[in-house]
């Protein structure tokens, strides 16, 4: 079962990613939303789970959460996810028995009377030892999720790791296994699922005494932080979506003035949540590669089409069930009005025209490439040696100006003349910047 304070401490690592440390104490429990004692308790837990992944770094780098971030950016994301995603969907008496049966599974096949034994004698003291029943249960799920398997047809019956593929590799093949996951994992979405895999194929070469990062063959990343904490959600709505159920959540926009919003049993504690409080038919999830964000689309039968920046979500749970052919209406509803949209715009279409000038003197022409890699259903046509013109129909302009801004001089807007002209005023905005006599007074 999910911990509430999943969502608290997801975006209590949100904002130190993003601001890097700059809010004070104070400043930054009022931005979560929620008290210093409350800040002070997730600040102590997440440095906890950070010291106990990250020995190798020194007591200087160790002293704050935000330095932790930024010390280690190559391993920042997955040890701070995995023990996230590991605690939102285990309690803690179900992670220390699970760990405990897959370390004694490891290597030796038990039933489940030895396994209840052997956690005997090394349960922890004041730990509640585990019945029988429990026991099966969790090897029935150890089971289901691939990571034991069954050995023999009678009973009673006898369980092992699943290690096959892993003892069948080679070093050299576990090594480019594992390059491979890290660079997969690190460039694809959602990733993860990716770092989970990554993980224990580290563990596995640390057992055969390898350091997969002594000799690195690769050492990059290419996400965003606040990316990657969105996608706690993906699994909860793609779930919801095959089951054609509806969500419910909380929401808080991103101009909300707080980010996280907790649910008080107790009466003495009780307050209105600044959230809202919504629930659609999920229908599709969308990436801004832009911007790094996550979007839920989804229907409502108060609303219509609704859209929703995925970091704002929290307190998700199913709701009811809805039958396949209104699921499929709502769909193909969907689809229709994102048709022409570059992200999530679902405005007028309009069609947008656009000038760019290839590389001189370049052996690659990056820009040609680029605009036909990214520039989704528009279409080419070559004007002369020296450049060619991009057309596209799309819903509004304000989701294609980034991409556009973002070729700097290499483009020029002809169509339509309201983005032209937004492109001209912002263009002698930046020069007057650089005049001599106009050193801004604010700076």
């Amino acid at each position: 079962m999910a911990r509430e304070s999943f969502d608290k401490e997801i975006q209590f690592l949100r904002i130190l990613a993003l601001a890097g440390g700059a809010y004070n104490r104070q400043q930054l429990a009022d931005r979560l939303g929620i008290s210093v004692h409350t800040y002070d308790k997730t600040l102590r837990n997440l440095k906890n789970k950070i010291e106990s992944l990250q020995p190798q770094l020194a007591e200087e780098q160790s002293l704050t959460l935000s330095e932790g971030l930024r010390y280690s950016y190559y391993e920042t994301a997955d040890p701070l996810l995995l023990l996230l995603f590991r605690g939102k969907s285990l309690k803690a008496s179900e992670s220390l028995r699970l760990s405990m049966i897959l370390t004694q599974l490891q290597h030796q096949q038990l039933t489940a009377k030895e396994l209840i034994e052997r956690c005997g004698d090394q349960f922890p003291d004041g730990e509640t030892l585990p019945d029988e029943k429990t026991i099966r249960g969790d090897l029935k799920y150890l089971e289901e999720v691939g990571v034991i398997v069954r050995t023999g047809a009678e009973r009673p019956y006898r369980y092992r790791g699943a290690r096959d593929l892993i003892d069948s590799l080679s070093d050299d093949e576990l090594l480019d296994l594992y390059d491979y996951v890290d660079v997969m994992s690190n460039t694809q979405l959602p990733s993860v699922q990716g770092y989970m895999l990554r993980d224990n194929l580290k563990r596995a070469l640390r057992n055969r005494d390898i350091a997969a990062h002594s000799d690195p063959a690769y050492i990059y990343k290419y996400h965003y932080h606040s990316r990657i904490l969105d996608e706690a959600h993906l699994h909860t709505i793609f779930q919801a979506i095959t089951k054609r159920a509806r969500l419910c959540f909380l929401y808080l926009s991103p101009k909300s003035s707080s980010r996280y919003a907790s649910r008080n049993t107790n009466p003495l504690f009780h307050r209105e949540s600044k959230g809202l409080r919504e629930t659609v038919l999920p229908l599709r999830v969308i990436y801004d590669h832009q911007y790094g964000r996550w979007y839920l689309i989804g229907h409502n039968g108060r609303q219509g089409l609704m859209k929703f920046r995925m970091e704002g979500l929290t307190q998700i749970e199913e709701g009811e069930v809805v039958e396949e052919e209104i699921f499929q209406q709502r769909l193909m509803e969907t689809l229709a009005e994102f048709e022409h949209s570059w992200v999530t715009d679902t405005r007028n279409p309009t069609k947008v025209v656009a000038r760019f000038f290839n590389p001189e003197g370049g052996k690659v022409n990056f820009v040609l490439n680029r605009v036909k890699a990214q520039g989704q259903w528009g279409t080419v046509t070559m004007e002369s040696e020296s450049s060619f013109l991009y057309e596209i129909e799309v819903n509004g302009t304000s989701e294609i100006k980034p991409w556009l801004r973002s070729f700097g001089s290499s483009c020029e807007v002809l169509q339509p003349r309201s983005l032209r002209q937004e492109f001209i005023k912002e263009w002698k905005e930046i020069a007057a910047y650089y005049e001599p006599e106009s050193i801004r007074e604010d700076i």
